[in-house]
């Protein structure tokens, strides 16, 4: 089975709560044709999309073209939206997490859900996590990799993941609001450069901070292939060495690096060989980034590119760890 774990969804009926809420930050859907639409913020398009990014049969005919079997379903994360006030957050969490309750219901051999939290107040995030996880049936949390530039070792989210390995709440972790934005402003380099540099601060956090060793059982996926973390990994490792005084753990990143997963959305088989190197052949989940531009078409091509993988090692990349990973051990016979 090909599960695609990385993809993205937005209703195309989303309320404009830059209306209801008199804000230039929600990002409004502004259709432009049947099978077209922009995602408006501040009035300026933030991103172009197609019918892709909210028509379920679409996806349905796009998944059967490329070999998918499921995709894994999650919110596009402009939509985090944790800059705005926790109670108007929370109303756009819930439209989302309902269409993709929605979705996963009306088409439940094609689509696995993951819900957003309004991460910037820890008991309303808390309270939509348990109404994904316990009333809607959704999978898991899609999390930003920063909360209003606060890493995710902030102490005010602690309760937050401590109730994620209570409840073995999945969690994927997106960048979004990428570090050092206003040297990025040509090339598209945020998403080249930002989002995987992003990426690696949010994952360094997480384990200097403690709070991969204070949670051992967190299940944390992190998207576009760890970014740029899998590879300055030696070089925390050798900060930790060198300056004592600031650690905060009892071991070096790289052990506590080994409980994170990552997505397959690197472009190279050479990396997908480091990662399984360094991280083992489990802790890697086939993923596209589904419909976007960047996204990889087919959806595990660098799977199917990596020579020398056993077609057992290509089956959990493929799928299995995914589906492991989201505690769908039914839908595999694992």
């Amino acid at each position: 089975m090909r599960v695609d774990f990385h993809t993205h969804i937005i209703p195309d009926d989303i309320p404009n709560l830059a209306e209801r809420f008199h804000g230039e930050r929600w990002p409004v859907l502004h259709r432009t044709c049947t099978c077209g639409a922009s995602i408006m913020v501040g009035g300026k398009v933030f991103r172009e999309v197609t019918d892709q990014v909210w028509d379920p049969q679409k996806r349905i005919h796009d998944m059967q073209q490329e070999g998918v079997d499921m995709q894994v379903l999650s919110p596009i994360p402009v939509t985090f939206s944790y800059w705005a006030k926790a109670a108007e957050a929370e109303v756009m969490a819930r439209i989302q997490n309902d269409f993709i309750a929605e979705t996963v219901n009306q088409h439940p051999n094609h689509f696995i859900g993951l819900g957003t939290v309004p991460l910037q107040d820890t008991e309303t995030a808390i309270r939509e996590m348990d109404r994904c996880m316990h009333e809607l049936g959704l999978r898991g949390i899609e999390i930003g990799t920063n909360v209003n530039g606060n890493n995710l070792d902030e102490p005010d989210l602690i309760p937050f993941f401590e109730m994620c390995q209570t409840w073995d709440v999945p969690l994927f972790v997106h960048p979004w609001e990428t570090l050092g934005r206003e040297r990025m402003p040509r090339h598209n380099l945020m998403y080249t450069v930002g989002m995987p540099s992003e990426t690696a601060l949010a994952a360094a956090s997480l384990i200097l901070g403690g709070v991969i060793e204070k949670f051992p059982r967190l299940k944390i996926c992190f998207a576009h292939g760890g970014g740029s973390f899998p590879y300055i990994l030696p070089r925390l490792d050798q900060g930790w060495k060198v300056w004592p005084h600031l650690r905060l753990t009892d071991q070096p990143p790289s052990v506590y690096a080994k409980q994170f997963y990552f997505d397959s959305l690197t472009y190279d088989p050479l990396n997908i060989t480091y990662m399984m190197k360094r991280f083992g052949e489990d802790r890697i989940m086939m993923g596209s980034d589904y419909p976007f531009l960047l996204r990889e078409t087919p959806p595990g091509e660098v799977i199917d590119h990596t020579l020398e993988l056993t077609d057992g090692q290509k089956r959990a990349l493929l799928g299995e760890n995914a589906l492991r990973f989201l505690n769908r051990k039914e839908m595999n016979g694992l």
